[in-house]
């Protein structure tokens, strides 16, 4: 049977199918790391649009409450009780153990991701974002420091955040990460299950070698991509596509044609892998509850428990959700957002200690950058520095990272209306991220090309 042009295009749309392998890419780690041998998997939680940081470690101490009432009094109102020191949710703390210090809550929104924190197995990291040097107040507005491009932009800090650079960056350091364990042995009979994504592929799941492989949402129900283009093709229409992509049967002579006639052939065989293990596993499904972000995190925790098919040792996945331009009618639409968070989290921590998985799995947050302190009428603006939650067996709970800024403006640390200059670097979270995933200070070094220029010796936070 002939391949039409347009069931191939058709067929290259599918969104069960994905390429996972660089063709021809060269490796870029050739030092090993520490061990691989044991599983570990690292969960990426990116929240587009830049999330409020200053809403979600809320100073609950009296006087930080009211500097931080005043600073939003104009937005406070529309939130009701839910921003009253009585709703909000105190945070303990191991490094605290006397409350002489400022104080801190979590919105009412999070009850689950508090429950998970006091319980030793979460901690919030303040005040991280890019950076490419250390940057202070004076070196901000005197035009001293480094700073990174195109700051308070989302494409290119959501780019940045995930891969040290504006849009346009092709590798991530979560691709970077798994290039590194691959070159270590990790993943041995499927590498192509190392990095794997629940949309689109953004730069942070692509490393040098490297490519993600999409999972399908919502199990079965999605599985069944091939079949349904078997249905409208023919019978052996698939197959024939196959056969046909990896005889390179499009224009033998274009070298960028027979590289897509390679991914493709290698995305069904990829699909059909992931689809017989999805059937025979019976993987892990946890009590996830309807929403954005939980069919993604649901989707992980499945493919989590079929690591046994894929020999994984080593995995990294991406998942996402939007809507956090909060410039406007913040008041509604967070908290939303937030319980969606709050949902997905504890399912999917609950899920991974059912399975016994909870040392193996870390799950961090991430996001374009926080927000302003001082609202702007109805919501917030741009920041640059945020707040982000690990959760995870191996974390060391109950606990806040890094120095929360006092929620006043023109501190060392306020690049105006309350954004925060980052004190952490995306580089220190990533290397503390990487350090549990297996990766030496070579492979650190050469992920994360600005480590180098902060101070090694933070407190580990997991």
């Amino acid at each position: 049977m002939d391949l039409s042009r347009r069931h191939a295009i058709r067929a290259l749309g599918a969104g069960a199918i994905a390429s996972t392998a660089a063709i021809g890419a060269p490796a870029l780690f050739t030092s090993h790391a520490a061990d691989v041998s044991d599983y570990k998997a690292l969960v990426c939680v990116f929240l587009f649009g830049g999330l409020d940081c200053h809403d979600v470690l809320i100073p609950a101490d009296a006087d930080g409450f009211s500097a931080w009432r005043a600073a939003r009094s104009s937005m406070l109102a529309r939130y009701g009780a839910s921003r009253e020191p009585q709703a909000l949710l105190n945070l303990s703390r191991v490094s605290q153990p006397m409350p002489t210090g400022p104080q801190f809550a979590f919105p009412p929104e999070f009850a689950g991701i508090h429950s998970i924190y006091e319980s030793g197995n979460a901690a919030v990291v303040a005040n991280t974002g890019p950076l490419i040097e250390p940057v202070t107040r004076a070196s901000f507005t005197g035009g001293s420091g480094q700073l990174p491009a195109r700051l308070f932009s989302h494409n290119d800090q959501q780019v940045t955040w995930q891969a040290g650079a504006p849009e346009g960056a092709q590798f991530g350091w979560g691709g970077l990460f798994a290039d590194a364990v691959l070159a270590s042995g990790a993943n041995r009979d499927l590498p192509q299950f190392t990095s794997i994504v629940t949309d689109e592929a953004g730069a942070f799941s692509t490393g040098r070698s490297t490519l993600p492989f999409r999972v399908p949402i919502g199990g079965s129900n999605e599985l069944g991509a091939l079949q349904r283009l078997e249905a409208e093709g023919g019978s052996g229409f698939i197959d024939s596509v196959r056969e046909q992509f990896a005889a390179r049967g499009f224009m033998q002579d274009h070298v960028i044609e027979r590289d897509i006639a390679d991914a493709f052939a290698s995305g069904i065989d990829n699909n059909q892998l992931y689809q017989n293990a999805f059937i025979n596993g019976r993987p892990l499904i946890g009590n996830f509850q309807p929403g954005p972000l939980s069919v993604q995190l649901q989707a992980v925790a499945e493919t989590i428990a079929l690591r046994g098919s894929f020999a994984a040792n080593r995995q990294i996945f991406f998942v996402s959700l939007g809507g956090f331009d909060t410039h406007a009618a913040q008041a509604f639409t967070l908290p939303n957002l937030m319980s969606e968070i709050d949902r997905a989290v504890s399912s999917f921590e609950a899920a991974m200690r059912a399975a016994g998985l909870s040392n193996q799995v870390t799950l961090f947050t991430a996001s374009d950058f926080g927000r302003t302190l001082v609202a702007n009428g109805d919501g917030t603006d741009h920041g640059w520095g945020g707040h982000h939650i690990v959760v995870g067996g191996a974390v060391r709970g109950r606990d806040i990272y890094g120095d929360v800024p006092p929620p006043v403006t023109g501190h060392n640390l306020d690049a105006g209306n309350g954004r925060l200059i980052p004190r952490l670097a995306v580089d220190q979270y990533a290397a503390q991220l990487g350090s549990w995933f297996g990766l030496n200070d070579a492979e650190l070094a050469s992920a994360l090309p600005n480590l180098n220029r902060f101070n090694p010796t933070i407190d580990r936070f997991v």
